[in-house]
């Protein structure tokens, strides 16, 4: 798991401010050194020291907070790179995780990761929430969430936070989805502390497309600090990432690049426009097209469905997949238009479908983008479609990294 760098260091030559800002400032550092180390390297408090420009005795403070809040755990000595005594190497406690939720429109989720990002338990249960009222859909996700939150206690792991992503746009701050239309929610405020209670970092809310964006940051190669995560599901979504930082605008609703307006004169979207990528390769657009949509079948029985028909080279759902790919190359190359970005990711179905997907998409691509994009920046999601849980859990993740001392506290 990747964590952005933490504070600066902060040494024991008198900086301004309060001893209590500096001692948070330091617990972060410390806490991001052990983090951001390579897998299987466990730094010694003399070689936190050493990279941080911290003393040992305030490492060995900070280290014993840490230790005493189970957020580090120690392991054996480590002579790696140590002169004389070999010390005692440090890890991210493998006994503490978070909890990463989704509920989209035809499924709920929710996984648990352990502290250095690895997947402890995770379960998806397919569910139409269309149209559904907030109440029996958090209801059902706080039985999942629970039925969760004891398979990862049965293996050792107590939950310290958790995040739930949503396909919407979202106030984090009061836990309020302003409007996720492929639900029907708009102004709903959810109780997600209840899904999760008794937590020390309590449950934070996630827009759907950029928590997945995050994973992908996270989990993808390194060099990868820019680009355009494209989520495909019932409703399309887009989560913008800019130097390692994820780009959400003044109000956070940039990147929906679902409803950039493909066919002006095209279908009613549910986001109340027109003709927007959404109501040509969005799943259920898709589904629809090439004739699979079938209300009694379940998400992955249609895609499974749609799959074997392209297999087969049926010509409705190879006409249906290539007018997606179109649509899809019409929206990338307006939005590389306004914001300079050469890479591309294709999470949710646009993944699955990546085989069909692909050769429509590149020549829409090289057709309205002349130069743009080159074909191998054009990539699939490495975390999956379980990219939204796993972001928002790994948003938690960041947060405690960066403010170790709320757990501390």
């Amino acid at each position: 798991m990747a964590y952005t760098a933490g504070a600066p260091a902060q040494t024991d030559a008198g900086t301004p401010g309060s001893m209590g800002d500096v001692r948070r400032s330091n617990l972060a550092l410390v806490l991001g050194t052990v983090a951001q180390s390579p897998a299987g390297i466990h730094l010694t408090r003399a070689q936190i020291a050493a990279s941080t420009g911290l003393t040992k005795a305030s490492v060995s403070s900070i280290v014993l907070d840490l230790l005493d809040a189970g957020i580090l755990r120690e392991l054996g000595l480590n002579p790696q790179g140590e002169r004389g005594r070999p010390g005692m190497g440090l890890e991210m406690n493998p006994a503490r995780g978070v909890m990463g939720m989704e509920i989209n429109v035809d499924y709920i989720a929710a996984g648990v990761t352990d502290l250095s990002g690895t997947v402890v338990v995770q379960e998806i249960l397919e569910r139409d929430n269309r149209d559904s009222a907030s109440a029996p859909v958090m209801t059902a996700l706080s039985a999942l969430a629970a039925e969760v939150r004891a398979a990862a206690a049965a293996k050792g792991v107590e939950i310290l936070g958790g995040g739930l992503a949503v396909p919407g746009l979202v106030d984090d701050g009061s836990s309020t989805v302003i409007t996720a239309p492929n639900l029907g929610w708009r102004d709903v405020k959810l109780d997600v502390t209840g899904l999760l209670p008794g937590l020390p970092l309590g449950v934070t809310l996630f827009n759907e497309a950029n928590a997945a964006a995050l994973a992908e940051l996270a989990r993808g190669p390194s060099g990868g600090k820019d680009f355009l995560f494209i989520s495909g599901e019932v409703g399309v979504g887009g989560g913008l990432v800019i130097k390692s930082e994820l780009f959400t605008g003044p109000e956070g609703h940039a990147g929906e690049v679902g409803h950039v307006v493909v066919d002006p004169d095209g279908r009613p979207c549910s986001c109340g426009g027109t003709g927007c990528l959404e109501t040509i390769a969005g799943q259920d657009a898709i589904f629809s097209a090439a004739g699979v949509a079938d209300k009694r079948q379940t998400r992955s029985e249609s895609m499974s469905a749609l799959t074997s028909a392209l297999t087969d080279e049926e010509p409705a759902s190879l006409l249906a997949v290539q007018r997606a790919g179109r649509s899809l190359g019409v929206a990338v190359a307006s939005t590389s238009r306004i914001v300079d970005i050469k890479t591309v990711v294709l999470g949710g179905h646009f993944a699955v479908l990546e085989r069909w997907l692909r050769p429509p998409l590149l020549d829409s691509l090289s057709r309205y983008a002349p130069g743009k994009f080159l074909p191998e920046h054009i990539t699939t999601a490495v975390a999956g479609e379980n990219g939204a849980l796993l972001g928002a859990a790994g948003s938690v993740l960041r947060s405690l990294v960066e403010a170790p001392h709320r757990l501390h506290s």
